[in-house]
């Protein structure tokens, strides 16, 4: 969405509500990667972040013509996002929830002596990568819903707090004062435990055995090694809005974003093409 004014988002809008197909593709394949992201570091699993991914811009499809230009398109494709995902219930982890103090006793007492060899002949090395990626997010399920959307938004997006505060409906000095707070949360345990971006003895490689053991990653379906990253430049039309809070950025350098898979890629193209698409377009 980024290079177009609100007057051009809003032309497209207008032209997509009135059922030109083209328009609203352009609109879709803008926010998608934004919608994705979102949705991967909110849930935590590739999987279900393709299948919120779905059900956020199928939600925003149906609900175009609601959009009157009030604030951007990008800020509501993320009130949108936001509010779905606040209230989402079927992920994995909202049925086995997490906690600080459990991912901290894994570190401190697992058994990672006598785990046989479970590599199966992929490269340790790149076992750790996944590792590293996949736990730093899965970390975020940690935090409550509300807070790890917080953390999301201000840490990934790094969006201006007059902003964020829209989306999560409070004021932009709430929102500042609570990302510091959540920010140095996350940071201090990354320190504590965290042999890769703190000073603690979890170290990725010892564990790639274990986490394999545990169902925490498969050397066979290596998400994150195998997604391609996104430039957030080119992905959101608020980087001149972004705000620096404090000066943790360095702590959270694995929040970079991926480009959306392409079966979910595939997916939203083969609704755009169906007559469910024209169902809803003449609604």
């Amino acid at each position: 969405m980024n290079q177009k004014t609100n007057q051009e988002l809003q032309a497209l809008v207008d032209e997509a509500t009135a059922g030109d197909k083209k328009a609203l593709e352009t609109l879709v394949t803008g926010v998608q990667e934004i919608v994705f992201n979102l949705s991967l570091r909110m849930l935590g699993t590739f999987a279900d972040a393709e299948d919120a991914t779905q059900d956020i811009l199928l939600k925003m499809i149906t609900h175009l013509s609601s959009f009157r230009g009030e604030s951007t398109f990008t800020t509501w494709v993320f009130r949108i996002a936001v509010n779905h995902l606040k209230t989402y219930k079927k992920h994995m982890f909202a049925h086995y929830p997490l906690s600080f103090e459990y991912y901290g006793d894994d570190i401190e007492n697992a058994k990672l002596e006598d785990i046989p060899d479970l590599t199966q002949n992929v490269e340790k090395d790149i076992l750790a990568e996944e590792l590293k990626l996949s736990c730093t997010n899965v970390m975020l399920q940690c935090l409550d819903m509300e807070s790890r959307c917080i953390f999301i938004l201000g840490t990934m997006f790094q969006i201006d707090s007059r902003i964020a505060g829209d989306i999560l409906e409070m004021t932009p000095e709430a929102y500042r004062q609570r990302l510091s707070r959540i920010r140095r949360k996350m940071a201090d345990f990354l320190q504590q435990y965290c042999g890769e971006y703190g000073s603690g003895r979890c170290k990725c490689h010892d564990r790639v055995n274990y986490a394999i053991q545990s169902h925490r990653i498969n050397p066979q379906q290596l998400d994150y090694t195998a997604a391609k990253t996104a430039s957030m430049e080119t992905m959101l039309d608020v980087k001149n809005a972004m705000e620096d809070i404090d000066d943790l950025s360095q702590d959270f350098s694995f929040c970079k974003p991926y480009q959306s898979p392409e079966h979910t890629k595939h997916l939203i193209q083969e609704f755009l093409d169906s007559t469910q698409f024209s169902i809803i377009k003449n609604s």
